[in-house]
């Protein structure tokens, strides 16, 4: 292949992954609006949320489905490698979590709308909390993402534990409520369920910030107990994996 074949071969690969890349930004942007609205209606018990965010959970299908295909054909037809390669999986992996993160907020605005109807509830600040927390999370990891800036991303995943650790006090909070007041169980549950679809929100934004580790150093740190930037470390600590 001459020179000039090369160049316009690496052009028409660049140009593609770029239309990829874009698509993505555009599920996420969709994604972003769909988790911001159905926090606040969260935030004013408003129900009215729940049919659109169904009509935009439909459009990121979509979108999955369109950067899948997009996807496939740069691995088949381009044979990406090293840190190229790096990039296509991740915006696969990506777009996978995005499209569950959405999935996550229609339950939100789903669950809203159910307890809007439910008895009223007291004010319970672990939820705001674990709202704003797991928003923050989901923006930030892909900030990291468009920046390809693994240190930030590592921030993200240290936040985890937050969400983890006030799902678990919610969960008590609700359950003492519930054995005290019969009539609050059925709020108590939708709750409940909105704690639980915050924190999966959560875990996702955690994996595209651990795929962004991957994408830009090639290094997988799912599963280890220190996600965070080796100028931190003040001691040894197990390293990461490289790829």
């Amino acid at each position: 292949m001459t020179a000039p074949e090369q160049i316009r071969r690496r052009r028409h690969f660049q140009d593609e992954l770029d239309a990829l890349q874009d698509k993505l930004l555009e599920m996420a942007g969709i994604v972003e609006e769909l988790v911001r609205v159905a926090v606040e209606a969260l935030e004013r018990r408003d129900p009215r949320s729940a049919e659109w965010a169904k009509s935009e959970d439909d459009r990121i299908d979509r979108l999955e489905v369109e950067i899948d295909d997009r996807a496939m054909d740069l691995l088949a037809l381009q044979q990406p490698m090293a840190r190229d390669l790096r990039q296509v999986v991740a915006t696969l992996k990506a777009a996978n979590d995005l499209e569950r993160v959405g999935d996550h907020a229609v339950n939100i605005a789903k669950a809203v709308k159910r307890l809007a109807e439910a008895p009223a509830f007291p004010a319970i600040p672990e939820v705001p909390e674990m709202a704003g927390i797991a928003r923050g999370m989901l923006a930030d990891a892909l900030a990291s993402f468009v920046a390809r800036n693994p240190s930030s991303a590592r921030l993200v995943c240290l936040r985890d534990e937050k969400v983890d650790n006030l799902r678990r006090s919610l969960f008590r909070i609700l359950l003492t409520h519930m054995m005290e007041e019969p009539r609050r169980i059925t709020p108590a549950l939708e709750l409940l369920l909105i704690s639980q679809n915050l924190e999966r929100i959560a875990d996702l934004s955690t994996n595209i910030a651990e795929d962004v580790v991957f994408m830009v150093e090639g290094q997988t740190i799912k599963h280890l107990p220190d996600t965070h930037s080796p100028e931190d470390d003040e001691g040894p600590s197990r390293g990461p994996t490289k790829l």
